[in-house]
């Protein structure tokens, strides 16, 4: 009886010794493999992150000009040069030709110079902000290096000069700056300005857009609603329209233009723009065609943006094509010329 006690105090502690190498090594392990890789991952080696290039030098005239510009919830001061090759970054690929890079800075130029011209949105306390909802998208070197990868030196440097060798040109209509606006892709015309907002301006007027189709992602895109799906979108903004019956007759009177944008529709019985439609729906553009089937409302799309002023790869065509920037912008805002900006131009 003694022998099975001392037996069985001795397996008990063998046990117990055992266990406590294991649970040792259980918590060593991990540290083992952590505390290697613990410098790599948090290695402050520059080579990784930054780039050997001299910092960006706009030219003469956009220098002089120093913009407030609203980045967030703060307040910064940028040139003119140094906020617009931001927006190049962020508005178009820095794969495009460069000519259609250029065509890109002067419009962006442009842009922000009408909105200083005609007051902003915002007032005294920026020139311009940085919200693609409101102004134009802008990205910073070090977010567009991220994402640019391998290719990031190169893409710089295309963009620094695009923004650099237009120094200060500025698209004008009747000496002043114009409101510049531009798209992704349209359905092969451009749209006029009166079509899908409230004023038919000059220089915004429909005109043949080159737009190679089998290169540009989601060119052509299909979407689909349910009966409830559908009525929940439209009648939030629209509720005196009328959605019973057959989903077949929900939507009438469809007019269109010769590159197949809505201009007008009739949904539920209220008249409304083919932009507003698309507005409402979600939809990558306003040159849809639609069917009801199995209950649903397919909507079948083409192109991407509201389809005013350039198009971004149809510009990029034109490039590809031989244009120069000058001929591309005065192909996609009628009647403009393009020349640098003085004191007076901006008012």
């Amino acid at each position: 009886m003694r022998k099975i006690l001392i037996y069985e105090l001795k397996r008990l502690l063998w046990n117990r010794f055992f266990l406590g190498i294991l649970l040792v090594l259980l918590f060593a392990l991990p540290l083992a493999v952590v505390v290697p890789f613990r410098s790599e991952l948090f290695s402050a080696d520059p080579t990784a992150v930054e780039s050997e290039r001299e910092p960006f030098q706009p030219g003469d005239l956009d220098a002089e000009m120093v913009l407030k510009v609203l980045v967030g919830d703060t307040v910064e001061e940028m040139t003119l040069g140094e906020y617009l090759v931001g927006v190049v970054r962020a508005e178009m690929p820095a794969s495009f030709e460069p000519e259609a890079l250029k065509a890109q800075a002067v419009a962006a130029r442009t842009y922000t110079l009408y909105k200083i011209q005609t007051g902003g949105n915002h007032g005294d306390t920026a020139d311009i902000c940085t919200d693609s909802t409101c102004c134009q998208a802008y990205i910073s070197e070090e977010n567009a290096r991220n994402n640019w990868g391998e290719n990031a030196d190169a893409y710089e440097e295309k963009i620094e000069t695009a923004v650099r060798e237009t120094d200060g040109e500025t698209i004008l209509y009747g000496g002043v700056p114009i409101l510049a606006v531009f798209h992704s892709c349209s359905a092969g015309q451009t749209r006029a300005s009166g079509e899908v907002w409230v004023n038919d301006l000059p220089y915004l007027q429909a005109v043949e857009s080159p737009e190679p189709a089998d290169s540009i992602p989601n060119y052509y895109s299909r979407v689909e609603f349910t009966a409830e799906e559908f009525r929940e979108k439209v009648l939030t903004s629209y509720p005196e329209a009328d959605l019973s019956g057959d989903i077949s007759g929900w939507l009438q009177n469809a007019v269109t233009d010769t590159a197949g944008s809505v201009e007008s529709v009739d949904v539920g019985g209220v008249s409304m723009k083919g932009s507003t439609l698309r507005s409402v729906l979600g939809l990558r553009s306003a040159c849809f065609e639609w069917e009801a089937a199995d209950g649903k409302l397919v909507f079948f799309v083409t192109g991407y943006g509201h389809g005013v002023g350039m198009s971004q790869y149809g510009a990029n065509q034109m490039a590809k094509e031989g244009a120069d920037y000058r001929t591309i912008l005065t192909h996609y805002y009628t009647g403009v010329t393009v020349e640098p900006y003085t004191t007076a131009a901006i008012g």
